[in-house]
């Protein structure tokens, strides 16, 4: 089954919502990325939340990005998307390993530290918007929940999960966020915070079946709640030699006869998809004379 998120609004117009199953998306990234179990469940998260944050980007040229910085020994992390579904990330140190919170479970926290996460909205017009909070947990959603109330003033629940198997493969990942909107009737939001607390872990509720439908229909059941939008999520680097080459034409050109003479080449490498593109000397040579024109 296709990775997918899906988009909710009820209650009378007091809260919308986005569901995801991102499973195949972050198996993707712990590939590409050789994480550990529990950098795999941190990137999983991340980008899980970045694919259901991108759907409020305004226009399909928009691009949201997530940064956590911690002191942890995870270093950063950042996954960045389009409003298509379409992520991408990384985490600086992904093979490393701390131990379980308790056994069974992965202690992210422990991994990222304390820190600042941002939250970059770049709509393709004027400046990117930006806004920066401290981190409550490490674990990402409560941070998330923490930045919308502080920045937005938008009361948020989110719930991220990644379950690794002993192979470190995973199993299922994926999640939910929910937003009380202008308005909304404080009866409906003690409902829907009592029928988070009783649903437990979301990677529990995905491993025995359910889909985000299904979980809409647990979590808003009798609330008059609406499907009004199912995106595609994947993971998705569209990198190219010719795109990087267009990285470094915008590099000193100095800096690129240097590479030229001395190195007799360059090689760059993709974040993203951890891929290397490799320009002879007679690459640069060529980039140089285009610079130049």
């Amino acid at each position: 089954m296709q990775d997918k998120i899906i988009r909710v609004t009820g209650g009378q117009g007091s809260f919308r919502a986005f569901i995801a199953n991102s499973t195949q998306t972050v198996e993707e990234a712990r590939k590409l990325h050789h994480t550990s179990p529990v950098m795999t469940a941190a990137l999983g998260r991340l980008l899980t939340a970045a694919g259901m944050m991108g759907l409020s980007l305004e226009n399909e040229e928009g691009k949201l990005t997530l940064l956590v910085r911690g002191d942890g020994p995870a270093g950063s992390l950042l996954a960045t998307t389009t409003a298509l579904g379409e992520v991408k990330g990384y985490v600086t140190h992904p093979q490393v390993e701390v131990p379980n919170k308790r056994p069974g479970k992965l202690d992210v926290g422990h991994a990222i530290g304390q820190g600042s996460l941002t939250v970059i909205r770049d709509l393709g017009e004027k400046e990117p918007f930006s806004g920066t909070v401290e981190l409550v947990s490490g674990e990402i959603a409560e941070d998330l929940a923490y930045y919308y109330l502080q920045s937005e003033q938008t009361p948020s629940a989110l719930a991220l999960g990644v379950h690794v198997q002993k192979d470190y493969s995973v199993e299922v990942a994926g999640g939910f966020m929910i937003q009380m909107l202008p308005g909304a009737d404080d009866q409906i939001a003690a409902q829907l915070e009592q029928r988070i607390l009783d649903l437990g872990p979301v990677t529990d509720l995905l491993r025995r079946g359910e889909t985000p439908e299904s979980l809409a229909e647990l979590l808003f059941a009798d609330l008059d709640y609406t499907l009004y939008e199912t995106t595609p999520l994947a993971y998705a680097c569209h990198c190219s030699k010719d795109h990087l080459a267009s990285v470094l034409v915008s590099l000193d050109k100095e800096e690129l006869e240097k590479m030229a003479a001395e190195d007799h080449g360059a090689e760059v490498h993709c974040h993203f998809c951890n891929k290397n593109y490799k320009f002879s000397e007679a690459d640069l040579r060529n980039l140089i004379a285009k610079s130049s024109q």
